[in-house]
């Protein structure tokens, strides 16, 4: 907390605040620092030789409070009031697009099921702790909902989400098991394209991510 209000600070300035000698506060520092919470920099402070000031690195910063989930739904809202429902999945639509137009390259040297462990990667690297099982397709399970937050408010937006896989895998996709429905996985089913997995239902919730509608040209224009 005292690195969060003032930084950088050295050893003797904390010690100060606490009540504790520097050296006792540089063990702890030490301890932060290995596992990458502070990080420290010699600095030149007037008279006398350099200093060591210590300060939050990316990862101390983010245990303290966010209001990021509050803030997104807050302008999804606005978005939901201006534009509809359909404004708001055409948004994540182009999210995933543009994490798509980037995958795809290299997901489409690679057969089916190396695609899916690959994507499973990707997935993992954003958030949703992805694994990828089985041969000719399998399965593709997500742990966590990087979005909970959202999603609890606007699932409609997962019908995006779903496009973006069947669009990266090049196969069908359908959706087993869902966390916003209470689930401890968001569990799909790929099937290869010249299969029928995909059940109706799905797939007519698809048609108004696909293509953009006119009705939303503000979302359009978005680069």
């Amino acid at each position: 907390m005292a690195l969060k209000k003032a930084q950088p600070l050295t050893a003797k300035e904390l010690g100060r605040q606490f009540g504790v000698t520097p050296n006792a506060l540089r063990r702890h520092l030490k301890e932060l620092e290995a596992e990458g919470l502070v990080r420290y920099q010699r600095e030149i402070r007037g008279v006398g030789g350099p200093v060591f000031a210590y300060s939050l690195t990316d990862a101390g910063e983010r245990l303290f409070p966010r209001a990021y989930d509050t803030a997104l739904n807050e302008v999804l809202e606005l978005v939901r009031q201006q534009l509809g429902s359909e404004g708001v999945v055409e948004l994540f639509r182009k999210r995933w697009a543009e994490i798509a137009e980037k995958a795809k390259p290299e997901l489409a040297r690679l057969p089916l099921n190396q695609r899916a462990q690959r994507l499973a990667e990707l997935l993992t690297s954003l958030g949703y702790m992805a694994e990828a099982s089985g041969s000719d397709g399998g399965l593709l399970r997500e742990h966590n909902c990087a979005i909970r937050a959202v999603i609890e408010r606007f699932p409609e937006i997962c019908a995006a989400e779903k496009r973006f896989l069947e669009e990266v895998l090049g196969a069908n996709v359908t959706r087993q098991t869902h966390i916003a429905a209470g689930a401890n996985c968001c569990e799909y089913c790929i099937h290869p394209a010249d299969s029928s997995g995909s059940d109706s239902h799905e797939a007519a919730a698809l048609v108004q991510i696909d293509p953009p509608r006119a009705g939303i040209p503000a979302l359009q224009e978005m680069p």
